[in-house]
């Protein structure tokens, strides 16, 4: 289904007006052992084109010995400061005396359904300090990101964040994801190429008759550049016993996005699949002409 619409990504990306563009990115590279075995595999065989490497996860290591041998593969940096599960936890790359706000009285970071309670009291400065860490324990591998998002802290949270984080992207040479309507607009307004629409969570789908919804949303896509935030996993006993009630999440999405159905309707729709490659090219050289 095509639509009117006059996108400025699709310029600067050099696509025509009426190319429908999608980013299918699996985040959560790193968090498990079924993440990033189920991540690999959708980026090698099925239909994603981008992954998030959470970089002070238990299973970090693991995924950037895997990008460093699949070079090709786009990935960024899930700027990780929140753990989403009460039993699975990690906590700053930077040492915990440095940056006592993201540390809650466990001494991991805070969990998910305290996120109100650490944006009010987490310090700008300490967040930029771990934000910086995670950053630069991926370059120091040599790999090459390609764009910043953040773990469950849709857009940084709060204004001051995300503003921090445009400047990290902006002097790494990365993009930025972004989720919404207000923060496409401001990234947008600079000449910066993003998503031009409210990015998809999997995580807000039902799992029920989920490959039929994601197959309708594939024919629906519009004119511009969408994007899709997915959670593969495989749902061995290592999953289930990380997410007992949710699990079924990943594994849902790791079945569609093997799929020949899903391979057939971009196909036949005629979806461009993109990573971040080419979005950072347009970032890098917006910060050369500014500088």
């Amino acid at each position: 289904m095509t639509q009117s619409h006059s996108s400025q990504t699709n310029r600067l990306l050099g696509y025509p007006d009426d190319a429908r563009l999608l980013i299918i990115n699996a985040d959560d590279f790193g968090r498990s052992h079924a993440s990033n075995e189920a991540t690999l595999r959708t980026l090698k065989e099925g239909v994603v084109s981008s992954t998030t490497l959470m970089v002070p996860c238990p299973w970090a290591l693991h995924a950037m010995h895997l990008l460093s041998e699949h070079p090709a593969i786009s990935f960024g940096i899930h700027l990780t400061v929140i753990c989403d599960v009460l039993y699975y936890r990690w906590g700053s790359l930077t040492s915990r005396e440095k940056v006592p706000s993201l540390i809650d009285e466990t001494g991991f970071f805070y969990h998910v359904e305290r996120i109100p309670e650490f944006l009010t009291q987490v310090k700008l400065s300490e967040l930029e300090a771990e934000f910086r860490a995670q950053i630069e324990a991926v370059l120091a591998t040599s790999l090459k990101p390609t764009h910043l998002d953040w773990h469950c802290l849709y857009n940084g949270g709060r204004a001051d964040i995300f503003e921090m984080t445009v400047g990290l992207a902006k002097e790494y040479g990365l993009a930025l994801r972004v989720s919404d309507r207000p923060m496409i607009e401001a990234l947008q307004h600079q000449g910066l190429p993003t998503n031009d629409y409210d990015m998809l969570d999997s995580y807000r789908l039902d799992i029920v008759e989920k490959s039929a919804r994601y197959a309708q949303l594939l024919r629906e896509i519009p004119v511009g550049l969408s994007e899709w935030a997915v959670h593969p996993g495989l749902g061995n006993a290592e999953l289930q016993a990380i997410e007992p009630e949710s699990w079924q999440v990943r594994q849902t999405d790791f079945d569609f996005l093997m799929s020949r159905e899903a391979r057939g309707i971009i196909q036949q729709e005629g979806i461009v699949l993109l990573g971040y490659k080419p979005l950072q090219k347009v970032w890098q050289e917006r910060r050369s002409s500014t500088t």
